[in-house]
């Protein structure tokens, strides 16, 4: 595996586990509070609809000309890339509420448990599911939240793996990602609020705004010294401007305290 190749993985696996994360907070939260089979019935339509759109939009993507594909994609990242990397470093210099799984859960829980219109017994049990009926606003919570975090997995596999010319890569990396974090939360079923969410978030604005550099410099028609080795100065220069940017703002303002945000 190359060092592009390498990249690639790491960069869509990190985003990936992070949208994963977060979906599925939402998903446990209805799940358990609601009804079951209902979150579940609202992943299902939203995988569905993913899986529609990244069928219609893959062979777009990989049919463009290289240079028009770097251009627009380095583009793209460095919009998403800059939205994450700003976020993590307020919340890294304080100034702006770290994110927070378990905040987050509870918020959702509390938000189901006050809604009418529950349909079906509660139960924290997901082997009773089946016995439910179907519950309109499990259904929609989890269907929104799984279809706005996937959209974001499935920009990075498309953008990242058509650049690339290894959309399987990046679908391997995604799926890996999605699974381990999925297989976590079912085992433990609460939020997984040990995963360094924050600082995985901080690494992943890193490998974007680095990436989408490279990239659209190169659709642009120059070329970085050294080719893919280039990204090995361009990634630690980036990690060094934002722990930089970090420390500065640190000293001009105090923290704040920690809440549930959410968010990238």
């Amino acid at each position: 595996m190359s060092g592009a190749q390498f990249g690639l993985a790491l960069s869509v696996f990190l985003a990936c586990a992070v949208e994963a994360v977060e979906a599925l907070t939402i998903v446990l939260a209805v799940g358990v509070t609601r009804s079951w089979r209902s979150a579940l019935y609202g992943v299902g339509a939203a995988v569905v609809v993913l899986a529609g759109l990244s069928a219609g939009l893959g062979p777009a993507l990989t049919a463009l000309p290289i240079g028009v594909l770097r251009v627009v994609v380095g583009g793209l990242l460095l919009v998403f890339g800059l939205q994450w990397l700003r976020k993590a470093v307020l919340r890294a210099s304080g100034l702006k509420a770290l994110h927070d799984e378990t905040a987050i859960f509870a918020r959702e829980r509390a938000a189901a448990e006050t809604t009418p219109g529950s349909a079906g017994r509660k139960t924290t049990d997901i082997r009773a599911f089946s016995a439910q009926q179907i519950d309109g606003y499990a259904f929609t919570i989890a269907f929104k939240g799984s279809l706005l975090e996937g959209l974001e997995v499935v920009f990075i596999v498309l953008t990242f793996g058509a650049n690339q010319h290894d959309v399987g890569l990046a679908a391997v990396a995604a799926a890996i990602a999605v699974i381990l974090v999925v297989a976590a939360g079912v085992a433990v079923r609460a939020p997984l609020a040990r995963v360094p969410g924050n600082a995985m978030k901080f690494a992943v604005g890193v490998m974007l705004v680095s990436f989408g550099m490279f990239w659209g410099t190169e659709g642009a028609g120059a070329h970085w010294p050294g080719g893919d080795a280039a990204l090995l100065a361009l990634i630690p220069g980036t990690l060094l401007t934002a722990l930089a940017c970090v420390a500065a703002l640190r000293r001009q303002s105090p923290p704040r305290a920690e809440t549930g945000a959410v968010g990238p």
